[in-house]
């Protein structure tokens, strides 16, 4: 990856919605060299796909939560793939540090939260320890 790779990543990455033009002008190349250089970027995996961000309280998610998950380890990625198969649960990643699993799940409201950890996250067989984290202000998105 090179300079232009890194701005048009930059790019993207504030406004998925810009176009080859709004790019080529910006970075002063042509139209299609951007073009080409956003497919290489799709291809090579660097771009992964394009979504939209949103606010959870607005589609009815009054109670957004980071929860660390903890497991026995055998059971570790066997958990964390289940753990994606949740509507509610947003994103999981693997990690090192305080908790093996982490998670952002969102619900309506405080209770189907605790209802959701208590009932079906530690219900899985491995599950050792959750810790929610109620979101109270996201100050940055990617």
């Amino acid at each position: 990856m090179d300079q232009l790779d890194n701005s048009i990543i930059q790019i993207l990455r504030k406004n998925g919605r810009a176009s080859f033009q709004e790019m080529a002008k910006l970075l002063n190349a042509p139209e299609s060299t951007i073009r080409s250089r956003v497919k290489g970027l799709e291809s090579k995996g660097a771009i992964r796909g394009y979504s939209a961000v949103v606010d959870p309280s607005k589609l009815g998610f009054g109670s957004v939560a980071m929860v660390g998950i903890d497991t026995a380890p055998e059971r570790f990625l066997e958990i964390a793939n289940m753990l994606t198969e949740f509507e509610s649960v947003k994103s999981v990643s693997t990690c090192s540090g305080d908790h093996m699993i982490m998670t952002e799940i969102w619900m309506e409201n405080a209770s189907q939260l605790r209802d959701f950890i208590r009932n079906k996250v530690e219900k899985i067989d491995g599950v050792t320890r959750t810790c929610p984290a109620i979101v109270m202000e996201r100050l940055k998105e990617a």
